[in-house]
């Protein structure tokens, strides 16, 4: 399997401006959903998943797609979604995702831990097991921090892919993020809603235990919303 490393640097006034002006910036400034909407607009529908926007540092994203297919995509985009992307400062290169097994590596990842209950409703994995909970328990309530920590765990390890080794919580909020609804039965639009859910980042280690299911877990993404800013396994060595 090839991996592309997208790297672009948005302009964040203008982006600011054209979140604003589509009604897709949340409240808490979260742009996971028009950035979304760029970079499937400017890659003709195949944006690259997933990836993670770091402001001032720009935005990363991993691709299948190939570097000449980018190039040749982001030519033929308007003027504004290449001057709001940056896009004449858009840098690819191939990345490696053949690391082999006990391969160990250090990660960073921001991700958006939530449960979909039986009504399909999205919740904070930790407010939700917090309410699970037996009444007058004297068990010892579990951080926040380790109940995100196991469901990171299960996530690598789903498939084999990884071994969880140390990750600790560097960053958590609760936010509110964009996202559009099923078109109205009324009028046919498709209007945006705001979700809220946590917001938290972990680094850490891990070691690599199957080559293709870990390269697999890059493609895919941690966790849900990948294709909104969040799930992106950015590595670095151990």
């Amino acid at each position: 399997m090839s991996l592309i490393l997208l790297h672009t640097t948005p302009d964040p006034v203008a982006l600011t401006h054209w979140a604003t002006r589509k009604n897709w910036l949340s409240p808490d400034g979260d742009f996971g959903y028009a950035l979304h909407a760029l970079l499937a607009e400017a890659f003709d529908g195949r944006p690259p998943t997933p990836f993670r926007y770091m402001n001032e540092q720009g935005l990363l994203a991993y691709s299948e797609v190939g570097t000449a297919g980018f190039h040749r995509h982001s030519e033929n985009v308007s003027t504004e979604v290449r001057r709001v992307l940056g896009l004449d400062r858009l840098r690819t290169r191939p990345f490696p995702c053949d690391f082999s097994v006990s391969k160990r590596l250090g990660f960073e990842v921001r991700v958006r831990p939530v449960i979909r209950t039986n009504a399909g409703k999205e919740r904070d994995l930790y407010q939700y097991r917090m309410e699970q909970r037996a009444p007058g328990s004297t068990d010892a309530k579990p951080s926040r921090e380790a109940i995100y920590r196991d469901w990171l765990e299960q996530r690598f390890s789903t498939g084999n892919a990884a071994r969880l080794i140390t990750a600790s919580m560097q960053g958590f909020s609760l936010t509110r993020v964009v996202r559009r609804r099923q078109k109205s039965a009324d009028d046919g639009i498709r209007k945006s809603t705001g979700i809220n859910g946590p917001d938290a980042l972990f680094r850490g280690e891990l070691e690599v235990a199957d080559t293709a299911a870990f390269a697999q877990l890059l493609v895919r993404g941690i966790g849900r919303h990948c294709a909104f800013g969040y799930g992106m396994l950015l590595l670095r060595p151990a």
